[in-house]
């Protein structure tokens, strides 16, 4: 059943919802620091708790400590409709990664239940545990074990850079449920979430509807030279594995340059040793990071740089090793909950584009056990993973409005 355009959630709600959510864990900039089951984010856990049992759901908590809150439906055998994001935050957070995506959903359920609106499928708002994967990596934990990607005993065992073990601080924190990971089915999910980039903006679109998720590759290189000193060793006699990360850090540049527009590339995180100013490097430890939307150009740019990067240490006297960490293939999302998005935008006159999400999400992995789409809204000069990170309250309310819509038309509305 298609919902009337008049139909839209309470955007000022909304905006206190995440202006109360952001008190918690504050940053030191403006932003949050509410990193996985720290004190901080089980403090966010209870407050979203709170919200969801006054709005009359049910909260179940798997073992992973993802949080479901429901919102019955009036066929108990009918499959419910999932929808949500995360709250954990990075570091230097902003005030929305994830958490916009959350309280949408609990808006939702707030509007329906302000209008006396039930729906045939049941509605759960999720928040999946360790989103950001920045205190225990990799990113999309709770999400990659609900999919079948990740082993619940894998998980458990991820530590922290305090030798901290995501098993142990589930239960510190108080948040190990005991509900089975995986165990649910879904009729579909959704998930609102920021752009993290700078299209809808520079476009002045209301809306992005996610199409596909990048694939990405990413792949740790370690070169061994010579460690020697700077000042009496001639350049000849260098083996100098700084100068090789170097060459290989262009090489990544020109990959990534050579399938415009859409891949990209870069390294990232470093380690020199011995890291000191009068001696030449001689072991690097670095991380590459490829994404493309297409797995055949992420396998091209994979084989080049390991070509070139083997050319490059050979020509210089340096060893090499490559080995890949992470990554996933690119997403497609389905077609009938991508076409449910972009005709709520349509329906409610906002402007919009197709768009492909750059970053991972917990979406792109339950894409692969249920009917998945995302929906996206602007964020200023694209800024994100960062404290000033900024939306706009008519961003935040469009994005939800066309999320409402889409979930409620595939809840399908009975009264």
């Amino acid at each position: 059943m298609i919902i009337s355009s008049n139909m839209k959630i309470n955007s000022e709600r909304l905006w206190d919802s995440l202006m109360e959510m952001a008190k918690i864990g504050p940053g030191i900039a403006g932003g949050n620091n509410r990193q996985t089951l720290t004190d901080e984010d089980a403090e966010g856990r209870k407050l979203f708790q709170s919200w969801c049992e006054s709005a009359g759901m049910t909260m179940g908590v798997d073992q992973m400590g993802t949080m479901f809150a429901t919102r019955e439906g009036t066929d108990p055998d009918a499959l419910p409709v999932y929808v949500g994001s995360h709250l954990d935050t990075q570091p230097t957070g902003g005030k929305y990664d994830g958490v916009l995506g959350v309280l949408s959903g609990l808006e939702i359920v707030r509007q329906l239940n302000e209008m006396n609106v039930k729906t045939k499928h049941p509605i759960v708002v999720v928040n999946w545990t360790n989103e950001e994967g920045t205190r225990f990596a990799p990113a999309m934990t709770a999400s990659g074990v609900f999919a079948g990607k990740h082993t619940l005993e894998w998980a458990y065992d991820r530590e922290d850079a305090d030798g901290c073990k995501l098993g142990d601080e589930l239960k510190r924190v108080g948040w190990l449920g005991d509900e089975k990971v995986g165990a649910r089915k879904m009729k579909a999910f959704f998930e609102l979430h920021i752009e993290q980039g700078p299209i809808l903006e520079q476009e002045n679109k209301d809306v992005g509807v996610v199409t596909h998720g990048q694939g990405l590759s990413w792949l740790q290189v370690t070169l061994t030279g010579r460690e020697s000193h700077t000042g009496s060793t001639p350049m000849p006699m260098r083996k100098n594995a700084g100068l090789g990360m170097a060459k290989i850090t262009q090489l990544v540049d020109d990959i990534a340059w050579s399938h415009a527009p859409n891949a990209v590339g870069a390294v990232g995180h470093c380690d020199v040793y011995p890291n000191s100013r009068n001696i030449i490097p001689g072991r690097v430890v670095f991380t590459i990071d490829f994404r493309h939307p297409q797995k055949e150009v992420i396998a091209d740019m994979k084989s080049r740089l390991s070509d070139g990067a083997k050319a490059i240490c050979e020509e210089m006297g340096l060893g090499i090793e490559i080995e890949q960490v992470s990554g996933f293939d690119p997403v497609e999302f389905d077609a009938g909950c991508v076409a449910s998005v972009r005709n709520a935008a349509e329906r409610l006159g906002y402007s919009h584009r197709d768009l492909v999400s750059g970053a991972g999400h917990d979406a792109c992995w339950i894409n692969s056990v249920a009917p998945t789409a995302m929906v996206m809204c602007p964020c200023v000069d694209g800024l994100s993973h960062n404290e000033a990170e900024e939306i706009t309250p008519h961003w935040a309310a469009a994005g939800t409005n066309v999320l409402f819509h889409a979930v409620v038309e595939t809840a399908e509305i009975v009264s």
